[in-house]
């Protein structure tokens, strides 16, 4: 899944302090497959101390709260235990010239006055204005989470009825665009299938963009009931074919459209771009794995750390308190992998916080419900026709355990209208690449493959005719 690399990409933070800092400072974290740029707007209490907002507008263009500021001697620290995230920087001629870390992962972050400026990524796929078809700004009510979504539908013409897809994003916090890293994977598939004739809704995760609702504390689940407000708010729009409705989700957007479809029949067809199918512990397993490998860990060492990660993935299985759950982790990590990290010289200091970052993010409403949640029952449930097509160089959702699910659970259901496709070359944002590693995924020009674009519209094509 993606959440793995939304905390890396997440790469948001960091916190300033000098003789009159208030006021916002600029930055740029340069990491493998990408960069960022990070603005943070420090004011001052009245009481002396600070506080901050935190901007990264390739990621959202909302900013977000700064919490643990800390300046003194010139020294600038702050840390965001949410993320994993902390920041020391040492004030030399009005820049702040320190390093960035993230769940142990550090990068040189130095942040000053002047604003950053980078050049745009070539994306030649991303559509511009004006587009060949109408589009509108919507916003629809969720009325289970009492919160209002917001998104884009695009038609074929103004004028008209046409079958419609609702396309649902992966972990991590998205737009509507789905954006990540400079490339707006859902603007792509939406301008492609809406030139296809086929209407898009597409809409802002909640407390994202133009949506309202908190982010943090929402799981699978509730995700679940917002892309089941979009499906009926589709129903009322007069320009849409209220028998063929459809549903296509990334990733665990994947996850998402079989539990909105296993309870309503009345959803015409899904679409499942990477979409889990296996239960979140063994996904996650696999992942770690791939990822791993991939990286040129050493084979015994991956084994050490898949026996470890399965004790952890256990406990969340087995314990439904939460206190509980954090203590029994606590207790793994300071077993297994505290020695192991004090063998390699981290200092003691890094590595307590590492695990307190680590026991905090496992024992989370969404990782908990990711992990213990089982795709398969909601997936033998489905009674519409199914498209699941998956990467074959995918690091983060393995392509054949989870396509090979999906055709268990199209057996068991008795379910004839499934059709599964692994997609050679392609990685898990469906772009042509080499070896399939998330570092690659900023640095492609493309945003998503014309194979996997023809394979999605034309499947659609034949469901709704």
């Amino acid at each position: 899944m993606k959440k793995a690399l939304a905390l890396l990409l997440l790469f948001l933070s960091v916190t300033l302090f000098a003789q009159d800092i208030t006021g916002p400072w600029h930055g740029l974290l340069t990491f493998p497959g990408g960069e960022l740029r990070v603005t943070i707007d420090i004011s001052k209490t009245e009481t002396g101390t600070y506080t901050a907002t935190m901007l990264v507008p390739e990621q959202s263009p909302k900013p977000i709260p700064v919490t643990d500021i800390f300046f003194e001697s010139n020294i600038l620290a702050f840390g965001i235990p949410a993320a994993g995230i902390d920041y020391k920087g040492t004030l030399e001629n009005n820049v702040f010239k320190g390093t960035f870390t993230q769940n142990s992962y550090p990068i040189p972050l130095d942040l000053g006055r002047e604003e950053v400026k980078v050049k745009a990524k070539v994306r030649p796929q991303e559509p511009a204005k004006p587009y060949p078809y109408y589009t509108e700004d919507v916003v629809f009510k969720n009325e289970k989470a009492g919160i209002t979504l917001a998104g884009t539908l695009t038609l074929p013409k103004k004028e008209g009825t046409y079958p419609v897809v609702v396309l649902i994003t992966g972990s991590g916090q998205q737009n509507r665009d789905e954006e990540l890293l400079g490339h707006k994977p859902f603007l792509v598939l939406a301008d492609y299938l809406t030139k296809h004739g086929i209407a898009v809704l597409r809409y802002d995760d909640r407390g994202t963009g133009s949506s309202q609702g908190t982010f943090a504390r929402a799981t699978s689940e509730d995700f679940a009931t917002d892309a089941e407000a979009a499906f009926r708010y589709m129903k009322t729009r007069k320009e849409i074919n209220k028998n063929k409705i459809g549903l296509a989700g990334h990733s665990e957007g994947g996850t998402i459209a079989p539990m909105v479809a296993s309870k309503n029949p009345d959803v015409a067809f899904i679409v499942l771009m990477a979409g889990t199918a296996i239960p979140g512990d063994e996904l996650m397993l696999l992942q770690n794995y791939m990822m791993g490998k991939a990286n040129g860990m050493p084979e015994e060492e991956l084994t050490k750390l898949g026996a470890i990660n399965k004790q952890l993935y256990n406990a969340i299985k087995e314990e439904a308190d939460t206190n509980t759950l954090k203590a029994r982790l606590q207790t793994i990590f300071d077993k297994e992998l505290k020695p192991l990290f004090i063998s390699k010289g981290v200092p003691k200091d890094q590595v307590a916080q590492y695990i307190d970052v680590q026991v905090n993010e496992l024992a989370s409403a969404w990782y908990s419900n990711f992990v213990r949640y089982n795709p398969g029952p909601a997936l033998e449930k489905v009674q519409c026709p199914i498209l699941a097509i998956n990467g074959e160089k995918d690091l983060q959702v393995a392509p054949t355990a989870n396509l090979d699910a999906i055709k268990r659970a199209a057996q068991k259901s008795g379910n004839k209208k499934v059709t599964t496709k692994l997609l050679p070359g392609l990685n898990h944002l469906f772009q042509e690449s080499k070896t399939g590693s998330p570092s690659e995924y900023g640095e492609i020009e493309q945003t998503f493959s014309p194979l996997a674009l023809n394979e999605i519209a034309t499947w659609i094509l034949k469901q709704v005719k």
